[in-house]
């Protein structure tokens, strides 16, 4: 670089997946360790949630991370896609590419999607020109696509993409591409004129790999742009997926002797809060990811250094003269009790209904996209003869294709599930009645291969007994805001239903100032989820995401301090649990994450 040799350690950190009061503290951990960059996705779905809108406020300000990571002494590696993968709902592409053109295709030279691509690279790129290297700033690389190989081969699209970006990058910083270390996946992913490298994990024969990507960049820097200390976990999961540090660091050691440069995918992890989590398609099997990014980095989901941290700072110590005296250290933890919620009423009940959801009607039930929902739950109704006492074998309903997870009820009363991750497709109904309800949930569309155009919602023709049923009313919710649910509390409203599931709980409590902590923040806390089953939780209007303690291994949601509040303000914490009958339920703060 400038003429001098160069070599980066990297790390990569999602500013998307913590609080912007976190920025720092984990910059200046990353810095700590000996590492010398950062590398970070951009996320467009975030910043562009509705066509033509932009974000880029408090933890959306991609500008003043990365300079955040300059005044820490770090360069920056940008992949702002437009598709990133990185286990978040579609990829990081933004859902209403489908609601606007149902037949889009994704990825490839498709003139909907490269508009609407042009438009958002124009835009983001320009938007953080001036930090390029050769202007002054930290970005020494920008990566073009991602992992582009492990899709398609639609070389008109990609270079199409290489010179939108040169267009804004010019030769102020570095373009490449990252893809698997194999022969068939970087002859996809190579792009004319942008420079290729591989990502591969721990145990991996590092010559061999080296020796794919040379086979595309005879010359030249040798990049491992994804270096795996950990991996992704899905729900149902029999434990967290781990990689063991003396695997990670026997594998970092072959590198830096190579004189390798390196990037942690992930350094620190983070969290899926609210509905970002994505999911993976394996042959026919739909795998979806849980809320917890924590990944088993070196840097832990709260931010605490692990043995792992400590073990690669060593190992850097030892290769590179240089050594950071820095001081962090992991933070002391909240412990905060146990609280009893109270039951407000079911999100079926005609108030909260109202107030919380977006109606519909149509002959046949509507995808997510058609009706323009981006995540949560639609409540599909229609009426049909239920008559358990006269039934027969062939008294099933039928939904052939269903994204993701459907609870089903006769009169309000539950009758059973149906699945996609496991292949039910039909339910035998022993009920009496005459109204049908599908509470139909989007467990995250698919981040990776090549059925990310992953519709949600009912998507083929509801059969019971072999008949088409028609007449459909649809009920969309986003949960966005969950104020009515706080109203019903405080009044302390009666809701009467004769409904079953999806019941919302309230509590509202007091917590002690934590003393000594920076900018006066509550300390960081988890909630353990373990007795219940299924839902969301909100502390103070915020979505800490999905819990899944039915499927596991994840049975607690990480809580920021900077979410709650001291005393003498009140904190309110609303879970919608979506099997639990009970007038209350109980639920405790603990100081560490639980997984099996």
């Amino acid at each position: 670089m400038d003429g001098k040799p160069f070599q980066y350690v990297a790390g990569s950190v999602h500013y998307f997946r913590m609080p912007n009061e976190y920025w720092r503290d984990r910059l200046r951990k990353v810095k700590a360790a000996g590492l010398n960059a950062v590398s970070t996705y951009v996320e467009w779905s975030q910043h562009e949630q509705v066509p033509g809108e932009y974000n880029f406020e408090g933890d959306l300000d991609i500008k003043r991370f990365i300079e955040i990571a300059q005044e820490e002494g770090l360069y920056v590696i940008l992949r702002p896609g437009p598709y990133i993968c990185a286990e978040r709902d579609m990829g990081g592409l933004p859902y209403w590419l489908m609601t606007k053109y149902p037949n889009i295709k994704l990825r490839v030279k498709d003139a909907d999607y490269e508009r609407h691509v042009e438009k958002w690279m124009d835009l983001l790129l320009e938007k953080l020109s001036h930090l390029l290297y050769g202007r002054g700033g930290p970005i020494i690389l920008v990566q073009v696509e991602n992992e582009y190989g492990s899709y398609s081969c639609d070389y008109n699209h990609t270079i199409w993409l290489r010179d939108l970006f040169k267009k804004h990058v010019k030769d102020d910083a570095v373009l490449f591409t990252t893809d698997g270390a194999s022969y068939d996946l970087l002859k996809c992913g190579k792009i004319p004129d942008v420079y290729a490298t591989v990502d591969f994990g721990p145990k991996s024969n590092v010559t061999k790999m080296f020796e794919e990507q040379r086979r595309f960049e005879p010359k030249g820097p040798l990049v491992n742009s994804e270096y795996y200390p950990g991996w992704l976990t899905h729900w149902g999961d029999s434990s967290l997926a781990r990689r063991h540090t003396k695997d990670v660091i026997k594998t970092l050691k072959e590198m830096l002797d190579m004189k390798a440069n390196i990037n942690f995918y992930m350094f620190y992890g983070g969290s899926n809060f609210g509905f970002t989590a994505g999911a993976n398609k394996f042959a026919k099997t739909y795998e979806a990811d849980i809320t917890s990014y924590d990944y088993d980095a070196p840097i832990s989901e709260a931010g605490d250094l692990t043995s792992k941290y400590k073990a690669v700072k060593e190992v850097l110590q030892q290769y590179f003269a240089s050594q950071s005296t820095i001081n962090v250290g992991t933070a002391q933890k909240g412990n905060y009790g146990e609280l009893t919620l109270q039951r407000v009423g079911t999100i079926f009940s005609p108030k909260l209904r109202q107030k919380l959801g977006k109606f519909h009607k149509h002959e046949q039930p509507l995808s997510f996209e058609a009706l323009d929902q981006n995540f949560g739950y639609v409540l599909y109704e229609t009426t049909a003869s239920f008559n358990h006492t006269h039934s027969k074998a062939e008294d099933t309903l039928e939904i052939k294709k269903l994204s993701d997870l459907a609870h089903v009820y006769v009169d309000g009363k539950f009758v059973g599930n149906m699945s996609r991750e496991h292949h039910t497709n039909k339910l035998k109904i022993k009920a009496n009645g005459e109204k049908l309800s599908v509470m139909v949930e989007n467990l995250g569309r698919i981040n990776f291969g090549s059925a990310i155009n992953d519709k949600k919602g009912i998507l083929s023709p509801v059969l019971w007994k072999n008949e088409k049923l028609s007449d459909w009313n649809m009920t969309g919710f986003e949960l966005k805001d969950l104020t009515a649910v706080e109203e019903c509390f405080e009044t302390r409203e009666e809701i009467c239903e004769n409904h079953e599931g999806f019941v919302f709980y309230v509590k509202k409590f007091k917590l002690l100032p934590s003393n000594g902590t920076e900018e006066h923040y509550m300390l960081d806390s988890f909630l353990d989820v373990s007795h219940l089953t299924k839902g969301l939780i909100f502390i103070n209007g915020f979505n800490l995401g999905r819990y899944w303690s039915w499927r596991g291994p994840q049975y607690s949601l990480y809580v920021p301090g900077v979410y709650l509040k001291a005393a003498p303000q009140d904190n309110v914490i609303i879970v919608l649990e979506e099997n639990i009958k009970s007038d209350t339920i109980s639920i405790k703060f603990t100081t560490t994450p639980i997984f099996s």
